[in-house]
């Protein structure tokens, strides 16, 4: 008996001894304490990969910081190929303004009256000396060539037509957009509406391109003669109602804030830039109630109450037509160049339009020109609306509705053909920065036509062509412009 209890307790003993030792082994330990083979590979590989992964996470980071470093370094660089990679524009570049690591716009103090309360509006506007009666081309003469079988916004102006309107007379009907059927219509509750203002600040956004941006610093006054207007096409009316709150009035007018959204229908033209300059250059032909205009772009948040600058700009210097200073550049055919450089529009088409302006006698800008700069900053203008002014915008936006979109290009060439008839006060730009909070964009531009480097590409692909806008580039020009040497750029100052 002894004997099997004896027994039983050995088997036992040995089964335990067997169930570790086959543990210790699946475990890859023996039951020496030696790791086996199979383990030490199988260690080495979790070391290796989690140092792998390590080793990809610190190059990453480190290739983060390296692009953020350099992207800070060329928005402050003094290099001007270095800065033109800095797009000032997009979602890094506000990133890093907020957050203090790049430097803002230079700004100096504008000089505007104490209080809004004491300016003193003008009783009478300015006397109509040069041009006395301004009228428009409403019905398009549609070519008969079967390459366009419906009306255009801008019309189908011809050269002879372009050329005579630029000849200043007492009375003149000019082309100035809003062909009958050629889109852009607005709401008849947004014309009631727009009817009554006589003062207005105007803003626009255009394909989802912005979102609304309240001014500040508005005086009560300003607020109660003032009409706040944020012209939109219906993808961006659809946008801002997805993102802000938007409120309808009793007249069914709709509200954004201090701002009264204005509707444009059937939107003119293939690119959103170039309708974004109806709004914007056309002022007087959506608002021809209004007396006095400040456009500013939808990236912009208005920091300074308008009625000052209104004093500051024009009551006080008594001008009638007030825009800042272009940053960078002075001369065209150096900003054409930028714009070239940073994709804004299709490079053979930029110089085909400084091709026609040097043909037509436009010199690179120079101090014994009597204008401070051919290249403005557009983004805001601020305007009374006299006939001169009037036709000044419909010259500026026939060229934008002929060429290329790029206003910026045409204004200085508007002015240049007008010569000393047309006045106009640019002022210096760090008050320009003076006067707004820049926004960035929800998003970068592109279009298809801005990627095309040769004519040849457009031959091929004639779908890159805008069917719409810019048509004088596609248009025989009635002057030989083979010959035609653009002026040498020299790059001395940052891109812009």
């Amino acid at each position: 008996m002894d004997n099997d209890s004896q027994r039983s307790v050995s088997l036992r003993a040995a089964r335990r001894s067997h169930n570790q030792h086959t543990k210790d082994t699946e475990g890859g330990i023996s039951y020496d304490g030696k790791l086996s083979q199979g383990y030490t590979v199988k260690i080495i590989w979790k070391k290796g990969f989690v140092r792998l992964v390590l080793m990809a996470g610190i190059i990453w980071m480190l290739l983060i910081l390296a692009v953020l470093l350099f992207h800070i370094w060329s928005c402050q660089s003094s290099v001007a190929s270095f800065a033109a990679l800095c797009n000032k524009d997009g979602k890094v570049f506000g990133m890093l303004n907020n957050m203090g690591l790049v430097t803002p716009p230079h700004r100096c103090p504008i000089p505007v009256a104490d209080d809004p309360e004491k300016v003193t509006i003008p009783n009478e506007r300015t006397p109509e000396k040069v041009v006395r009666r301004l009228s428009y081309i409403v019905e398009d003469n549609i070519s008969t060539n079967g390459s366009q079988s419906s009306p255009l916004f801008g019309g189908h102006q011809n050269w002879q037509q372009r050329e005579e309107s630029f000849k200043i007379k007492p009375t003149m009907k000019v082309h100035c957009g809003f062909m009958q059927g050629g889109g852009d219509e607005m709401d008849p509750k947004d014309i009631e509406y727009v009817k009554r203002c006589r003062f207005v600040v105007a803003t626009g956004i255009f394909d989802a391109y912005d979102l609304p941006h309240q001014p500040s610093n508005i005086s009560k006054r300003s607020k109660s003669l003032f009409c706040f207007l944020m012209v939109v096409d219906e993808v961006s009316l659809h946008f801002i109602k997805n993102n802000v709150t938007v409120r309808e009035d009793n007249d069914g007018g709709q509200w954004v804030g201090i701002w009264r959204l204005i509707l444009l229908k059937h939107q003119p033209y293939d690119e959103p830039r170039r309708n974004g300059k109806v709004p914007k250059i056309l002022t007087h032909r959506l608002f021809p109630q209004a007396q006095y205009s400040i456009w500013i772009d939808g990236k912009m948040e208005l920091i300074v109450d308008p009625l000052l600058l209104l004093e500051r700009y024009l009551w006080r210097g008594k001008h009638t037509f007030a825009i800042a200073q272009h940053k960078h550049h002075r001369n065209i055919y150096e900003e054409a160049d930028s714009n070239k450089r940073r994709k804004r529009y299709a490079r053979p088409l930029i110089d085909l339009h400084m091709k026609i302006y040097r043909y037509e006698g436009l010199e690179p800008w120079s101090r014994h020109k009597s204008t401070l700069s051919d290249v403005p900053e557009g983004a805001i203008i601020i305007r009374e609306h006299t006939a001169l002014n009037n036709l000044f915008s419909c010259l500026w936006f026939n060229e934008v509705n002929l060429f290329t979109p790029r206003d910026q290009l045409s204004f200085g060439y508007v002015v240049h053909r007008l010569g000393d008839k047309f006045k106009l006060f640019m002022f210096p730009n760090c008050e320009y920065n003076s006067i707004f909070i820049l926004h960035p964009h929800t998003r970068e531009h592109s279009s298809k036509v801005e990627w095309a480097k040769t004519m040849e590409e457009f031959k091929k692909h004639p779908e890159l062509r805008e069917s719409r806008g810019g048509l004088g580039l596609w248009t025989p020009y009635p002057g030989n412009l083979d010959l035609v040497v653009l002026p040498p750029v020299a790059r001395t100052s940052k891109a812009g």
